[in-house]
């Protein structure tokens, strides 16, 4: 009998559900997604679902809040009910189900768990610098690592011995799509892991090039206080097909988040990449590799509007081959066969001795 896959999805973004999807959707053997998905539509998943009660504290910012934790752990609040009975669903469903395997898309601690009951993890390595002991400990405990974006976008800091346990999987599901032709429109994404938007940068910037439209994806706030809107300026808030809204720009405005990297990647659009703070310099570390590769331009905060101007000729000359060249049309197929070939050895292997 073909033992099942496992994928613990955390609820800090649509992308690690939307990848999380993917990989479950694309396996050849049964999956179930474990995760907390009240915030999702889980009409998408098509496969079994463990809904977990949330861990997060009341104002949760990425911190526990404790004086003193073990070095293995990022995030152990004590006292905390909706932890235990997460933990003791997933080793529930575990004791149960019997997985081959699981695939932690980021946790520290739900690696490590699995790890102490015995279960082999893929664990999902994020951008940034993650050189930290939990990160280590985590990465050392895990049978193969799986890394969501091409190879030449890694940090140079990473330790030998994680680059080597690394699977470089591409942006998972970021197909080359069909190039429509360019309107001279510039076209600004948030994605729904930031703050979004502030209608008063975006005007301003509308105004500072008023010879080119700008349509805006994603949310935007303040929009109270900013009246009228200029005429230039269109916000289209969520758009369902994103790739779609991307055909006739001359160049994105985005994030470094590898669901907007991916996006453009795939649509092969010049990029101006405006990373948002992340824990362990995520995007930051990702916007620099796109820099290196001359593949966009950066800059690390919303430009002032004076700065606009010298951004659009700089993104203009830009050649988006060199970020169309990060795209991998085979991405998800050599990911899943990935995961597959370390379900079929650990089988193979057969259970140890009691």
């Amino acid at each position: 009998m073909t033992r099942p896959i496992g994928i613990y999805v955390h609820h800090q973004g649509a992308g690690h559900w939307q990848r999380a999807c993917r990989i479950a959707t694309a396996l050849g053997r049964p999956v179930t997604l474990l995760g907390t998905f009240n915030e999702r539509d889980t009409m998408e998943a098509r496969v079994p679902l463990v809904d977990l009660p949330d861990d997060r504290i009341v104002g949760f910012d990425g911190d526990d809040g404790e004086a003193e934790r073990p070095e293995a752990l990022h995030y152990a609040p004590l006292g905390h009910p909706g932890i235990r009975e997460r933990m003791a669903r997933i080793a529930a469903w575990i004791a149960k189900a019997d997985p081959v395997l699981v695939i932690v898309d980021v946790s520290v601690e739900v690696a490590l768990l699995c790890r102490l009951l015995s279960v082999p993890t893929v664990v999902l390595r994020l951008a940034g610098t993650r050189t930290d002991p939990p990160h280590l400990e985590a990465f050392r405990a895990a049978t193969r690592l799986i890394v969501p974006y091409p190879a030449a976008l890694d940090a140079a800091d990473v330790p030998e011995w994680v680059r080597a346990k690394s699977f470089f999987s591409g942006f998972l599901g970021s197909s080359p799509v069909t190039k429509g032709a360019e309107d001279g429109r510039i076209v600004v994404v948030f994605g729904q892991g930031g703050r979004g938007g502030c209608i008063a940068d975006l005007a301003e910037a509308s105004r500072a090039v008023p010879d080119r439209a700008w349509h805006v994806l994603g949310p935007v706030v303040g929009l109270a206080d900013c009246t009228p809107v200029p005429a230039n300026l269109h916000l289209h808030g969520w758009v369902e097909d994103v790739d779609a809204s991307l055909s006739q720009a001359s160049f994105v405005v985005g994030g470094a988040g590898d669901g907007v990297v991916a996006a453009v990647v795939a649509a092969s659009k010049r990029f101006v990449c405006l990373p948002e703070p992340r824990p362990y310099g995520e995007q930051a570390s990702k916007a620099d590799a796109l820099a290196s590769l001359g593949a966009a331009i950066v800059n690390h905060g919303w430009p002032n509007a004076a700065a606009w101007p010298d951004l659009i000729r700089q993104a203009m000359a830009l050649d988006a081959s060199r970020i169309a060249s990060l795209a991998d049309a085979d991405s998800l197929v050599r990911t899943v066969a990935e995961i597959e070939r370390i379900a079929r050895e650990i089988e193979d292997r057969g259970r140890p001795r009691t």
